[in-house]
């Protein structure tokens, strides 16, 4: 009997503003706090599908309370669930709202089971700008988009129908509050990027006829990870979208960095593409700050330093191989310390690199059990980072202290979710962090523990259509 997972996805957390001294440092809750307040103070608020530059604070400083996370369930039948946050940080229970779509997962490429823990084998599944929360749906091949209540922060609503994303399989979505656009990758058999127009009161407009295609030869679910795209995301500025594709150095088959630019508002046809040399498996990306490079893992080797040049080609700056890496696919980047984070799902450590040069700066090897991180994000004082878990060890999100600065990342938390099952399971997040006002988008993708497919009266398991084919291939 086979089993089949379904992904939780997309964890989106928005944030109140209240005002608070910048003395208040003696407790836990007072120290996220300052995570928060140092985002808003800091020289630069950061975002992963852009940049927002800050300006300093005065002694009392504004800062963000988080009023409500979110994340999607990408089962059959997908939902967003909304929880709240409470006023010392803790989540409660807030609300599941249907998507008006459907989840899938990926396939491996080796011995083709459905795919865990990376289901999506991306970053970005759900996305929040201003007060508009945006989500894939990867088995009905289309995005939701939902307006967040002024003053329930849980309570969303729907704006107009599921938007078709022109492909197959969208897996990571990126919003540009400059533009007012979504743009959503597909990673399946008809693969590509397709923008739309944001209205509050309209929903999504497309504003293709088709995607801009990915010739990546995949199927739809995609086998993976490797030769998918990875994530979609608008740079600082929002003068370009880009996009990680990974390749699969087995065949000989070369990822590459997609970037087009941002023409009168619109986001162009014409694709600049380059491979890096050294680079196979680009994956995890993370905007360096007041700067037109990029920093990537690339699950081959580490990670490296883009430059992007004037004609938008992608040149390797600076690289660093993790000798002891495994899988290395998630980044954050830290305005404190100033250098890169990057985490491994099979290997339970924190890398510190610096983002110039490409040293290692620290290893810090984690005694906590968990098997090992995944997506992790920065801010202010703080990284957090989330583990996936097994059959044995319960889901976590393990936070680190940087305030010391760099190479002084100390493990100060490793909280466990109540109710997040861990057999099998699977995060991913991207951080975001929005002024005017400001935000915090923390994005999760996590599989939970994997349920057997109900037989229907022929036998064979039930499941979402798309399935169909690949389920019959796999029941036994």
């Amino acid at each position: 009997m086979v089993q089949l997972l379904s992904l939780l996805a997309g964890l989106a957390l928005i944030c109140a503003t209240s005002a608070v001294p910048l003395s208040e440092t003696n407790s836990l809750a007072a120290r996220e706090i300052e995570i928060e307040e140092f985002e808003a103070r800091g020289p630069s608020c950061e975002s992963r599908g852009g940049h927002h530059k800050g300006k300093p604070a005065p002694a009392a400083a504004a800062i963000t309370n988080a009023k409500a996370v979110y994340f999607i369930t990408n089962a059959a039948n997908n939902s967003v669930v909304a929880l709240k946050v409470n006023a010392d940080g803790s989540l409660s229970d807030g609300s599941v709202t249907a998507t008006g779509g459907a989840g899938m997962s990926g396939v491996l490429i080796a011995g083709g089971a459905v795919a865990a823990p990376d289901a999506l084998f991306s970053q970005g599944a759900v996305k929040v700008a201003g007060n508009m929360l945006v989500a894939v749906n990867p088995g009905s091949n289309t995005i939701s988009m939902f307006t967040i209540d002024a003053a329930d922060a849980t309570k969303l609503t729907m704006v107009g129908q599921p938007a078709d994303t022109l492909g197959e399989f969208p897996m990571s979505v990126s919003l540009s509050a400059k533009l007012n656009q979504a743009c959503v990758a597909n990673s399946g058999a008809k693969a590509g990027i397709a923008c739309f127009s944001m209205s509050a009161t309209e929903g999504l407009k497309a504003l293709d006829t088709a995607v801009r295609p990915f010739n990546i030869n995949q199927t739809t679910p995609p086998a993976g990870p490797e030769n998918t795209v990875s994530q979609t995301f608008f740079n600082e500025d929002s003068t370009a979208l880009l996009t990680t594709v990974k390749g699969n150095p087995a065949v000989n088959n070369t990822g590459f960095l997609s970037i087009f630019p941002v023409v009168n508002n619109t986001v162009s046809t014409n694709e600049a593409r380059s491979s890096p040399n050294g680079t196979a498996v680009l994956f995890g990306t993370a905007l360096i700050p007041n700067s037109k490079n990029v920093f990537v893992t690339d699950a081959s080797f580490g990670s490296a330093t883009l430059a992007i040049s004037s004609k938008n080609i992608a040149t390797v700056k600076a690289s660093t191989k993790i000798l002891d890496q495994k899988a290395t696919c998630w980044a954050a980047i830290s305005d404190l310390t100033k250098t890169a984070f990057v985490t491994d799902v099979a290997n339970n450590h924190l890398v510190e690199i610096d983002v110039n040069n490409g040293n290692l700066i620290k290893e810090l090897n984690s005694t906590n059990g968990n098997p090992g991180m995944i997506d992790l994000v920065s801010a202010g004082k703080f990284i957090y980072a989330l583990s996936p878990g097994n059959a044995t060890v319960a889901s976590a999100v393990t936070v680190f202290d940087v305030s010391g600065g760099r190479g002084t990342a100390k493990e100060v938390q490793n909280f466990k979710p109540a109710g997040v099952t861990s057999k099998n399971s699977c995060y991913r997040i991207v951080f975001e962090a929005r002024k005017d006002p400001l935000y915090l988008i923390l994005s999760l993708a996590e599989q939970p523990a994997a349920a057997q497919c109900p037989p229907t009266t022929d036998g064979k398991p039930t499941w979402h259509p798309s399935y169909d084919s690949l389920l019959r291939k796999l029941w036994v």
